[in-house]
């Protein structure tokens, strides 16, 4: 008999926020001895989703990690490190002041780190097993990379399975992928039939993703301008045009998702110039959000122009 039913909602197509749903799941399992359930629920930063669904909150506990703080009552454990996780510095105060089940530093690489701590020093749960899962998501997550050619490299089973987590991330393989990395290394995992009879195509399309990007990009100064619009890119284009210019500051990226247009903003850490701005709060002001070195807004498919013109705003903002 299940004691307590436990909802997971995590930021999807993201391998930091798949990864925080396993660790939260030890950790939960961990507090106490009773039956627990667990659901899982694939959120993304879409102009259609602003905060999770209270519906979907429909557990005994719900707990968001890795995503957008949502104002619900029923929410019972939080778990962020997005800078623009919050309206505001009174909505943040009120929602930490409430519960001593949210945490939040945006100084962490991941949120899967901060799950791990927080586990560890607040609850004394041992994540040892776990440590090179860890060690990826924070890697990944923090784009810990020695360069831009290091970012993009697909030859180790963990940057395979978090290229197929990035394009196939929803509920379905979120649950299913969190059972298994509870169970086996991420190597493992990785490597299984599963994951790499999703990862060929992908393979197989990232050429032709680079292919796009390389096309279509255009330099402003310091920044990359890439315009993808017409089509959704099949492969990852995270980090590429860091490898094509190498010596510019930040990238602008104009993307189309299947549902929403894409801005995705980011600093080129591997430029040795130094970041003027704060990418989170300049993707904040626009309805998105994300960390002082990279971030995104999202807009819907009937907002072509008014994406194009904003794309072309933040070039010149951090051209200045």
């Amino acid at each position: 008999m299940v004691d307590r039913k436990v909802v997971v909602a995590a930021h999807g197509h993201c391998f930091d926020g798949l990864v925080s749903a396993a660790m939260f799941t030890h950790l939960r399992r961990r507090i106490d001895r009773r039956s627990l359930a667990f659901s899982y629920r694939s959120c993304g930063y879409g102009p259609k989703l602003r905060f999770v669904p209270d519906r979907w909150l429909n557990g005994d506990e719900n707990a968001v990690v890795d995503f957008r703080y949502t104002p619900s009552e029923r929410l019972t454990w939080y778990f962020d490190h997005h800078a623009t996780a919050f309206d505001s510095d009174q909505q943040r105060d009120e929602a930490l002041g409430r519960s001593k089940r949210f945490f939040y530093e945006p100084t962490y690489g991941s949120c899967t780190k901060l799950i791990v701590e927080v586990g560890q020093n607040r609850y004394g749960i041992n994540f040892d097993r776990f440590t090179e899962l860890i060690r990826w998501a924070d890697q990944i997550d923090s784009a810990d990379f020695e360069s831009a050619e290091q970012a993009i490299d697909r030859s180790h089973p963990a940057m395979q399975l978090a290229a197929v987590v990035e394009q196939k991330g929803d509920a379905g393989l979120l649950k299913d992928l969190v059972a298994k990395l509870l169970e086996s290394p991420v190597e493992d995992v990785a490597e299984s039939d599963e994951i790499q009879q999703l990862w060929q195509p992908l393979k197989t399309a990232r050429q032709t993703a680079h292919d796009r990007i390389e096309r279509s990009l255009t330099r402003e100064s310091n920044v990359v301008f890439v315009d993808l619009h017409e089509a959704p890119l099949e492969g990852s284009g995270k980090f590429v045009a860091y490898s094509m210019v190498p010596d510019c500051a930040y990238s602008v990226s104009l993307l189309r998702m299947r549902q929403h247009f894409k801005l995705s903003i980011g600093y080129n850490p591997w430029s040795n110039k130094p970041r003027g701005h704060d990418i989170g709060a300049i993707c904040q002001r626009h309805g998105g959000g994300g960390h002082p070195v990279v971030g995104a807004i999202s807009m819907s498919l009937d907002q072509l122009d008014e994406a194009r013109a904003l794309a072309r705003k933040i070039v010149a903002e951090l051209n200045r």
